[in-house]
């Protein structure tokens, strides 16, 4: 097991990534906390997913900017090398072939700073995921 030296949370990876401190209570509050030149980026994810979830409620949930509709339907965060899109294993299953390029688990991708963000994309992934989930 592997502790913070800063919040002294215990993990099972080395150096895992993860937000010390109180979460932020707003998505505001969630960007301005990162870095100035990562915070356009999250900007332009924000709105993307704001054009494409107009019904969704923007929350703080699992201390990442999440839209939610009865239930998570997206969340996304800022790393040091990449912004994750967490969508869910089904979302990222479904979209697989065009996530070749991207780093992908069980329900995430990472899109790194060095490339441009593709953000159509990301929009077809956030339609999908509201579109299969379940919202009633």
């Amino acid at each position: 097991m592997w502790q913070c030296p800063n919040c002294r949370r215990e993990f099972k990876n080395t150096n895992q990534d993860h937000y010390c401190g109180e979460p932020p209570k707003t998505i505001d509050a969630y960007i301005a906390a990162q870095p100035e030149d990562v915070q356009p980026l999250l900007n332009q994810v924000r709105e993307t997913l704001r054009a494409t979830l107009p019904n969704a409620e923007e929350r703080i949930s699992w201390s990442m900017p999440t839209y939610w509709l009865k239930q998570n339907i997206i969340h996304f965060a800022a790393f040091k090398k990449h912004i994750g899109l967490y969508p869910g294993d089904k979302a990222v299953a479904h979209f697989s072939e065009r996530l070749t390029e991207y780093k992908t688990s069980k329900g995430a991708i990472q899109f790194p700073y060095n490339k441009p963000l593709p953000l159509q994309l990301i929009a077809e992934i956030a339609k999908w995921s509201y579109d299969n989930g379940k919202h009633d």
